[in-house]
This record gives C-alpha cells, structure tokens and sequence, in this order.
C-alpha cells in the first residue's frame, strides 16, 4: 500500500469519499482508509433474512447542493425520489392527519398557508408562530451571540407556548438537529428553518432514497474512484499520524505509508486521538462536542397499515415514520426514526418493540390487528455531535497549523448542523486545501513544524 507523493484520504464516510473525488478531479492521486468493511460512514446498510435494509432513514433537501452535486457525480441521483413540492402528513393520536405543505408562492408567503391551517394548534398559537418565523428569517447565524443562546429560549422570547413547541417547532428541529428546541443551538436551528424552509420556496422540498444507503453510496463511489483512479483500502484501520520527509507518514497495522497530504475524515472522537499535536492544538477541547444517539425500530407488518409513504408524528412515542418495503414485496416495513434518543439508546429492543407497536397503532388502526413478521432495533449511540448552544466554539476549521493536514466531517465548522450536506462540503473544502498547500508547499516544512 502506498499513497507517496499523493494524498491520503482517512475516513471512508461522505466527507472522505468526497474529498478523494475532489482530489482525483484535481489531477491529485489519492487514497482512500476506510476501517469498516464498507465505505458510507453513518449511511451504512446490514443484511438481515437475505434483506439489504438501511441501519436508519437519511433524507436530504433540495437546497443540499453539494450533496445532491456528489450524487449526480455518483450516478446515483435516479436512485432518490425528491418531492415535486414540500408536504409532511402530520400525525395526532385520534386524529386526522393534518398536512404540511408549501404554496406556489414566493418565500416566505409559500409557507403562511400551512401555518394559518395547521389545525393541530390554536388560531392563537398559529398566528404566533407566522411571526416567529417572520422574525427568524432576520437572525444571523453566523454571529458567535446567536450560537451562544439556546433556540428554546429564543422561541419563548417570541411567544411560543409549550405545546406549539411539541407540536410545531421540535418537530423540525428534533429531526434535523437530534436535540429539542430547549437544547439546541439558535445559530444551527437558524441555519435550518432559514436555508431549509423560509429563504427559499423549493428549499425544504425532501429526498429520500430508493436504493439501499449502500447501493447509494458506497458501490457508486467504489466504482466513480475506480474509475478515476483512486485506491481504496477498506478494513485500513490508521493508528497515528506524523509529519515526515515527504509530507505524512501514516501508521496501520503492521505497516506504513507516507503521503504528501492528508485529509482527516473521521468522527471527532477518533480526530482527537490521530491528528499530531502540533497540527491542532485544541483537539483536547473536541471532545466537549459530545454525542446524540438516534434509535430505529424496524416492524415488518403482514399487509399493509398506512398508505402514507412517510409522516411525522406529535404527541406520541413515534417521531417520524418511513415506508421501506420493498417494490412488490407483501406487506409493509415501517421505520420509527426517534432522533434526540438518550430515553431509548439503553432500553432493550423487545421493549422498544413493544412501545413502537402501540404508537403505530394508535395512529394506523390497521396496525392493531395486523401481525408483525418480523421486528428489530438498530441504534447510533454517536449519530450526531451534541448540537447545543456554544457548540461552534469547539468545531475547528478544515485547515490545521501543518500545511497538507486538512479536517473532514459533519463535525467540523461547516456553518452546517450535522447533516450529509455539511459531510460533503467539508470534504471538498478539505480537498481544495490540501490541494493548495501541496502547490504552495515550502521545503523542510515539517522539519520547521515539529
């Protein structure tokens, strides 16, 4: 294994994968670690019962550019569905399900309708929260004030009650951010409502795949690097970085490699542990970005429940629900995504079981009789970082103090929550760093850097 005079991708996830296309686009020879048996990161796929089914459900909007850019380069983009206009069914136990929908109408006004019908709060309530999002679309959160303050907070300072929280504000955020408003960042939650649904009319409009998260990315982009020639090691477990004559040298197990560049694409726990001091001094401080956990319970129904293809869900132990049957396949696979899941990530899946077979009967009366096949739970106990107020103070930029060491990841500061958006334009600008510190280089750099 050798990645001389190129450039050394670590962390096989979407920020690694597209920092080695980006590198390989640059004329950069490029190799790409990857630990597990497969690349994709947190979109990963397990088998069960001769099945390939997604560990949990990712989705995507319309406004992750970048995102959606690395899937037409993967030749994937066919493979999602992405709604013709923005529309969420919104579930109450005992109730009708109340849609959420945007208008043909410029933004903010494409929203003012859902809001003014959202029967699911008070005409107080609605009217209260069309001027919260009013007043949200003039927070800046790029301001270091705005990501110090919880967005909990904010939204009491605008006249939103308890249940329009539940009802409304956390259904979003809670998805988006895997915290409550009472703990999330104003700045990231900002970034969400304003990029995602009130800047632009078609922002929020969501993807979703139709292919295995595996199939989606991690073939594609096995086969895209192949192809450009780019090498990919899988099962490449990296024990440590350190500035060396041609660049980095990188430890494996029972081996080693020496590279020009290195981008660092890995979660913030193992960064900390690899990255050499001098490249990051503050990497002791990373660890207070913490971790948010995400549950997914899996019930395989004999027939059909519901004919919604996916809906959220308030006042109830559901979140959200996706359909991920199968085409042509009998009955129905239901998926419970329960983000901010610290309640659930410990409790055994049979209870997990228990209480999501409840829920779905409370909201589906088809499911109260309807046999389950088959049931079971995966869990993400670091499925995010924890996104809380004053989180951006320890999310460090893509370039470190050794030229040719860049950061990847979700975690880093992106101006992005913890998203598959944020993943990718972290690689990229990585990629493009690195791409210009091997150009500028001057000699004995690492000698100087030690």
């Amino acid at each position: 294994m050798t990645a001389a005079g190129g450039v050394c991708v670590i962390g096989g996830g979407l920020a690694g994968i597209a920092a080695a296309v980006r590198l390989a686009d640059l004329g950069l020879p490029a190799t790409l670690l990857e630990s597990r048996p497969e690349l994709g990161g947190a979109t990963y796929s397990l088998r069960r019962d001769g099945r390939t089914v997604d560990t949990g459900q990712h989705v995507f909007l319309r406004c992750y550019t970048a995102y959606r850019g690395l899937l037409d380069r993967l030749g994937t983009s066919g493979d999602t569905d992405l709604q013709r206009r923005f529309a969420v069914p919104v579930l109450l136990p005992g109730r009708a399900p109340q849609l959420l929908t945007r208008r043909g109408l410029p933004a903010p006004a494409h929203l003012l309708p859902a809001l003014a019908g959202y029967r699911l709060l008070s005409p107080a309530e609605r009217l209260a929260a069309v001027r919260a999002c009013a007043a949200l679309r003039y927070v800046d959160p790029d301001l270091p004030a705005t990501d110090g303050r919880s967005f909990g907070d904010w939204l009491a300072d605008h006249g939103q009650g308890a249940r329009a929280i539940r009802r409304l504000w956390d259904l979003i955020t809670v998805a988006a951010l895997n915290l409550p408003c009472a703990q999330a960042s104003l700045a990231l939650a900002a970034r969400v409502f304003r990029t995602g649904l009130l800047d632009a009319a078609d922002a929020g409009d969501i993807g979703r795949p139709r292919v295995p998260l595996v199939d989606l990315h991690a073939v594609a982009a096995r086969r895209l690097l192949d192809r450009l020639g780019a090498r990919v090691h899988i099962r490449s477990r990296v024990r440590w970085i350190r500035p060396g004559p041609a660049g980095f040298r990188i430890g494996l197990d029972g081996t080693e490699i020496e590279a020009g560049g290195v981008v660092l694409a890995v979660p913030h726990q193992a960064a900390a542990a690899l990255i050499p001091p001098a490249a990051a001094p503050a990497a002791a401080q990373w660890h207070k970005l913490g971790a948010a956990p995400i549950v997914n319970v899996h019930l395989r129904y004999a027939a059909r429940v519901t004919a919604l293809s996916m809906a959220a869900a308030v006042e109830s132990p559901a979140q959200w629900i996706f359909d991920r049957s199968e085409s042509g396949a009998d009955g129905q696979h239901l998926v419970v995504s329960l983000s901010a899941a610290d309640a659930e990530i410990e409790r055994p899946a049979a209870e997990l079981v228990a209480v999501q077979r409840r829920a779905l009967a409370d909201l589906f009366p088809a499911a109260r009789h309807t046999p389950v096949r088959d049931a079971f739970v995966t869990r993400e106990p670091k499925a995010t970082f924890r996104q809380v107020a004053g989180t951006r103070a320890y999310r460090p930029g893509s370039a470190t103090r050794l030229p040719g060491l860049a950061l990847a990841g979700a975690w880093t500061d992106t101006g992005w929550p913890d998203t598959m958006e944020g993943a990718v334009r972290s690689g990229q600008q990585a990629a493009d760093i690195v791409a210009r510190d091997l150009v500028s280089r001057p000699r004995h750099h690492t000698e100087a850097a030690r």
